[in-house]
């Protein structure tokens, strides 16, 4: 019974766990986290409820596995955003990072780090936190990018870089928010550009303008 019991332990789950997770990603992308039934994210993933719940925990452990999976995946633009050289190509990766993730071909319009819970109900409280959380979490970031910046010169030194940082995250939300509504990869670079044409000039001779 000991040596049946081990080679169950250590018998293979049957189905691709990082493909499985993939696809619970876009149907929450798609969805939003009400949205999404256990049946709808089982079906897609390929699995019964049982396995899943073995495999990733419950609806809402799936979700954080799947924004992580989001964040790692669609979302990376944002991290690698914040390590242009200077401030206003942060900035422009950034915009144009979320034109593409939010209207990229063959996957969800919007992001989901936006739509995925924003008029979550009592069940959704979670999710919805969890989001809120993320998306404060890449502001704190992007402000401190931008404070390295003032003191560099590369941004004006009565620049407010809370300000500036909390600017971009909104016309960020707001593409994807018009992404989720249709708009298309054109409008949205234009709004993208429109925004960096506001962008405070660089007060040192010395840093590029990008």
């Amino acid at each position: 019974m000991e040596i049946r019991r081990k080679a169950s332990i250590g018998r293979p789950r049957g189905f691709d766990a990082d493909q499985a997770l993939e696809r619970a990603m876009r149907v929450f992308w798609g969805q939003g986290y009400e949205g999404a039934s256990l049946t709808d994210l089982t079906s897609a993933m390929g699995i019964n409820r049982t396995s899943m719940y073995a495999a990733f925990g419950n609806k809402e452990e799936l979700f954080r596995k799947a924004l992580e999976r989001y964040t790692e995946g669609p979302a990376s633009y944002a991290a690698s955003a914040l390590r242009e050289p200077t401030a206003r190509q942060v900035a422009a990766a950034f915009l144009h990072g979320s034109v593409w993730a939010t209207t990229r071909p063959g996957c969800p319009a919007g992001c989901l780090g936006v739509q995925g819970a924003l008029a979550a109900g009592d069940p959704g409280r979670k999710a919805r936190d969890t989001l809120a959380a993320w998306r404060n979490e890449f502001t704190s970031l992007l402000r401190d990018r931008l404070e390295r910046a003032v003191e560099e010169g590369d941004l004006p030194p009565g620049t407010d870089p809370g300000v500036l940082a909390r600017y971009l995250m909104t016309v960020s939300n707001g593409i994807a928010v018009q992404a989720a509504g249709g708009a298309t990869d054109d409008d949205l670079r234009q709004v993208a550009d429109m925004a960096l044409r506001c962008w405070p000039p660089a007060t040192d001779p010395n840093q590029p303008t990008g």
